[in-house]
């Protein structure tokens, strides 16, 4: 089938647009950015409070480490900020990656977009997803707290860059990721790895703390090194769990390229997508959606999508 439709500018329009694009891209990293600072300021001032009123925040005592309190504010910390930033994904992913949801199609094109979803949806036992449209270069994602009331979303890049056959395996590959209920099996690792890398950094940063001021009575309070250890662990131990959480990204992947293959009842569309992929420039999404896009980042261990030539490989070898 032949790709969607596809204009051409004039050429002093076609000028104007590649500076209003640039422009917009200025315009969309800032709005990363800030929204991504306001978040995660929300988000601790909320939790925090939160801490405060349930007196978890006081597991340093006079007494030493309350280890009942530290737990209680680990798990506060750790699957507070998953869980809220999994609510507020739908809108995050909005604003940040500047997605037009097609409320009425304006075209045949958004018509096709809308009825594939549709009929992906029904076929995969979900609720109808938002659907949304963004501008940039080839990626899909899709993103929501809920399975029946998700967001799936295509940039402009892939919708010229494919026929409607390997848009469809696309788009069939995010409606898995609801139908698996990847958003909140993802927060629950995240808030899992989170939690322990809250509680081992400050039961470590205790211990060394003990250890350096040992004899020392002067002062019952965390000294310079905890407040040290603390923080450097925050940061290592943060890495070890990205690891983690990116190791379950990718076998996710994996799944969601099965699921696709099966909604549509065949294997082709899916792999003809992939080695299309192979071939582009995957855009870089928003960190609250990145993980569920349709191609991720580089490196080994921290990307959350495995190689396009191992998920092609898993998917020639797959049984329907």
């Amino acid at each position: 089938m032949p790709a969607l439709e596809i204009r051409p500018f004039s050429p002093n329009i076609h000028a104007t647009g590649l500076w209003v694009a640039g422009a917009k891209l200025k315009e969309n990293s800032m709005k990363r950015i800030i929204l991504f600072v306001l978040t995660n300021v929300m988000v601790v001032a909320v939790l925090g409070l939160v801490a405060s009123l349930l007196g978890v925040n006081r597991y340093l005592t006079a007494d030493g480490l309350n280890l009942s309190a530290l737990l209680g504010y680990a798990l506060l910390m750790g699957f507070g900020g998953a869980i809220i930033s999994l609510l507020i994904s739908k809108p995050v992913a909005k604003w940040s990656a500047g997605v037009r949801v097609i409320e009425q199609p304006q075209n045949a094109d958004e018509a096709w977009i809308v009825e594939t979803v549709r009929k992906l949806a029904e076929k995969a036992g979900i609720g109808m997803p938002e659907v949304g449209i963004f501008e940039g270069d080839p990626n899909a994602f899709a993103t929501g707290a809920f399975k029946n009331s998700a967001l799936v979303a295509v940039s402009t890049g892939l919708l010229q860059g494919m026929t409607h056959e390997e848009i469809e395996a696309v788009i069939a590959h995010e409606v898995a990721h609801i139908a698996n209920g990847d958003m909140v099996t993802m927060t629950l690792i995240q808030g899992v790895m989170n939690t322990f890398v809250v509680f081992l950094s400050r039961v470590i940063g205790y211990a060394v703390d003990s250890f350096l001021r040992k004899g020392d009575s002067r002062d019952t309070g965390p000294g310079i090194g905890y407040m040290i250890t603390t923080l450097v662990l925050d940061i290592v131990l943060g890495f070890a769990a990205a690891m983690v959480v990116a190791w379950f990204s990718r076998h996710r992947e994996f799944r969601a390229d099965a699921g696709a293959a099966q909604l549509m009842n065949r294997k082709q569309p899916m792999i003809n997508a992939l080695a299309r992929l192979g071939g582009m420039h995957p855009a870089d999404l928003p960190k609250s959606v990145s993980a569920l896009g349709i191609a991720g980042g580089v490196g080994q261990l921290f990307a959350t999508h495995p190689p396009i030539e191992a998920r092609i490989a898993a998917l020639q070898n797959a049984a329907l």
